[in-house]
């Protein structure tokens, strides 16, 4: 058989490739962008939480007062960085499944239950979003404090809370998306 017969009578795999629609692949490929680059910064963040709990430590013991902002302000890194990283553990699909059943399934079962399941994430981060975005509304029309010593504003970490929220629902968008794509047979 010559080369030229073999060509015609089977297609180029490259051809036969399906693509999702432009938008899709558009919108996957910013959101995974965005969300692994956060996730990054947020991941190397827990060294500053650390060293915040260190300065603690070191001015109680060395200075006999403690900084009294210090366990506050680590509070406040720990959300951010729970929250912020949240969209990027999505993405690398480390959040918790029910392995019993999950692990022995087919990528397309997995693919087709996950478009159904992901439907309860999206709107409960939907729900988690409009309060935080309420509440982070009210916490700026009244200038709202922590009721601690140091009694920081507490708009900034509410703010910080809503983008999380609305990264994670970005990522749950996306996710949805790679799976309905999988169960069609089209590539992201």
């Amino acid at each position: 058989m010559s080369n030229q017969q073999q060509t015609e009578s089977e297609p180029d795999p490259v051809d036969t490739v399906r693509h999702a629609h432009p938008l899709a692949r558009f919108y996957v490929r910013h959101v995974d962008r965005i969300n692994y680059a956060i996730g990054r910064v947020m991941m190397y963040s827990l060294f500053l939480m650390v060293a915040i709990l260190l300065w603690s430590s070191i001015s109680k013991a060395a200075f006999v007062v403690p900084a009294f902002w210090t366990l506050e302000v680590a509070q406040f890194a720990l959300v951010a960085y729970y929250l912020l990283g949240g969209a990027y553990s999505i993405q690398l699909g480390s959040n918790v499944r029910m392995d019993l059943f999950y692990s022995r399934w087919s990528d397309k079962q997995k693919a087709f239950i996950d478009s159904i399941t992901i439907f309860f994430l999206i709107f409960y981060l939907a729900v988690l979003l409009y309060g935080g975005i309420d509440s982070t509304l009210y916490s700026l029309e009244y200038n709202e404090r922590s009721p601690s010593l140091w009694r920081p504003y507490m708009w900034p970490i509410k703010m910080i809370m809503c983008i999380g929220f609305f990264l994670m629902l970005l990522q749950a968008i996306s996710e949805l998306i790679k799976d309905v794509c999988k169960l069609r047979g089209v590539t992201v």
